[in-house]
């Protein structure tokens, strides 16, 4: 399953893919983030992971423009609990160092209690932590 939502003007801003052969969902956000946006994708990434009954998701930032600041209370507060109640236990967050996205994810990290989550600006070293937590 692949799943794109687009803002109003047409452009999408996430992609969400069930990975089935390796158990976790792949998520690939894109520009500017809204709050309406951060909170429409997160919620169909989780609903993707309940579905599918995986415990780990691949989070790739690199694209996003931009702080999000601005959902880190909503994702900290209502998303995160509602997404380990949804079987999420393993977050790889992939990230551009030194930019302003990666800021809020700084910030995001170093407040999550909800699941394990790791940061990387590397995909294939997310996905090596991603794998060895799946054989866990």
């Amino acid at each position: 399953m692949k799943l794109e939502l687009k803002s109003s003007l047409g452009r999408p801003y996430i992609t969400v893919e069930d990975d089935t052969a390796n158990r976790w969902i792949a998520v690939d956000w894109v520009g500017y983030l809204t709050a309406d946006s951060i909170q429409a994708g997160a919620q169909a990434y989780t609903s993707a992971l309940a579905e599918a009954g995986f415990q780990c998701v691949l989070n790739d930032t690199r694209k996003v423009i931009g702080p999000w600041d601005h959902s880190l209370e909503w994702v900290l507060n209502e998303w995160a609990p509602n997404a380990a109640a949804a079987g999420l236990r393993y977050f790889a967050m992939v990230t551009t160092p030194d930019s302003l996205a990666d800021e809020s994810a700084q910030t995001f990290y170093a407040q999550l209690k909800a699941f394990e989550v790791k940061m990387f600006s590397d995909d294939e070293a997310a996905r090596q932590w991603l794998q060895q937590c799946n054989a866990k």
